[in-house]
């Protein structure tokens, strides 16, 4: 992975992790997932016309990683409903690029170093362990089931826009048409939740989230399809998942929240990670 690439990347985990402190900062994370969601809408409708048209071979990437991006937020929403959001998005997070692994050595014969796997692995294992905080999640078996599968749906869409970013010879206008179906298979996804006023309080609650998140978000999908066209998908997703440490200082400095032995550990094993992945 090159320096522009590795900055790139690293510069995405920490406007990620800005954007995930305001959804976690919010009460209702319907609501604020929402915001997240159709806040991509503007500036992604701004890009497609600043941008050259994606070639005709990318159109179904979009439409498989759509679905497994509706996927994702239908297990995590779930996730929610049964544990807390800092217990259930470690784990949902920390095993998407161990899924990614999975799935690239083994369906899509992809070449993974031997340093960049162990590099892989030490930085799902410091993410994860994060939301085992309480001894009690681990008996909560249906919440890690949902949280497992959110992870599993990020790999699928992951290695989708992998394949789907390079041959669309335009990766923001890609991320464009993404969000734009993405938030249409929402939508439709809440209304078959029951769930189909939360857009309207989401307009009217979290503006904020909406229009600063949203954008934000939309910057680091951006930017995370570009990296899949420069660098293998699996060391990618790895260091995007680095967002989390950005992610405890927010919350050690800005939300008050204490800053654990636990929590040292993991900032420590995700950046012994990091250097396996840029320096081995």
């Amino acid at each position: 992975m090159s320096l522009n690439v590795f900055v790139a990347v690293i510069l995405a985990a920490l406007l990620h992790s800005v954007w995930n402190a305001m959804v976690k900062k919010a009460e209702d994370k319907y609501i604020s997932l929402t915001a997240i969601v159709l806040g991509h809408i503007p500036i992604a409708i701004l890009v497609i016309f600043f941008t050259p048209m994606i070639s005709f071979q990318s159109i179904p990437y979009i439409f498989v990683s759509a679905i497994f991006l509706a996927g994702y937020e239908w297990c995590l929403l779930s996730a929610y409903r049964l544990e807390d959001y800092t217990k259930v998005y470690p784990i949902a997070r920390g095993s998407a690029p161990i899924f990614i692994v999975i799935l690239s050595l083994f369906l899509f014969n992809v070449s993974i170093l031997q340093f960049e796997l162990i590099g892989i692995l030490v930085i799902s294992f410091g993410i994860i362990i994060l939301g085992f905080q309480n001894i009690k999640t681990f008996k909560n078996y249906p919440a890690i089931t949902y949280a497992l599968g959110t992870g599993l749906f990020i790999s699928g869409y992951s290695i989708a826009d992998g394949y789907g970013g390079r041959v669309s010879g335009s990766p923001l206008n890609y991320t464009s048409w993404l969000m734009i179906l993405n938030a249409i298979i929402f939508l439709t996804l809440l209304r078959i939740m029951n769930k189909s006023g939360v857009a309207k309080k989401a307009f009217n609650k979290e503006k904020k989230i909406l229009f600063i998140g949203g954008t934000l978000s939309y910057i680091v999908y951006g930017i995370i399809i570009w990296a899949f066209t420069q660098a293998p998908v699996p060391t990618v997703a790895a260091l995007r998942e680095t967002s989390i440490i950005f992610a405890l200082f927010i919350g050690t400095f800005f939300l008050r929240e204490k800053f654990t032995l636990l929590k040292m550990a993991a900032v420590l094993t995700i950046f012994f990670g990091v250097i396996l992945l840029k320096f081995f």
